[in-house]
């Protein structure tokens, strides 16, 4: 019978060399899915009010877990990330100047580009 940790539903894993394997942490479905095979735990520490947004935003996109949340803003904060690098590798490409617009594209004026800074989403 296998040891129980305190936690409900968590069997605890042998110790190396007893001739017990533990199962793995992902289900063969999963690991179809997945990219990379094997999942891991990671741990979040949420304000109440952090929580009530989360929970929010689950039921407006139809999210059925706190993980599947969770790595739909990873891989959000993922593609703003990339992003910002690319954007930095444009910055760093024309060293500071003003990257030229595509032919027949006017450059933004003064007043657009404050009428864009001002814009709330």
């Amino acid at each position: 019978m296998a040891a129980r940790t305190g936690r409900k539903g968590h069997a605890a894993t042998a110790a190396p060399g007893k001739g017990v394997q533990a199962a793995p942490r992902t289900s063969p479905t999963r690991r179809k899915q997945g990219d990379s095979g094997a999942t891991s735990v990671a741990q979040v520490r949420l304000r109440p009010d952090e929580l009530a947004d989360l929970h929010q935003v689950m039921r407006t996109l139809q999210l059925d877990s706190l993980s599947e949340a969770l790595r739909e803003g990873l891989r959000l904060l993922s593609r703003e990330a990339a992003e910002v690098a690319a954007s930095q590798e444009i910055r760093d490409f024309y060293e500071g100047a003003q990257a030229p617009t595509p032919e027949g594209v006017r450059p933004a004026t003064e007043d657009e580009l404050a009428a864009a800074d001002e814009t709330e989403w």
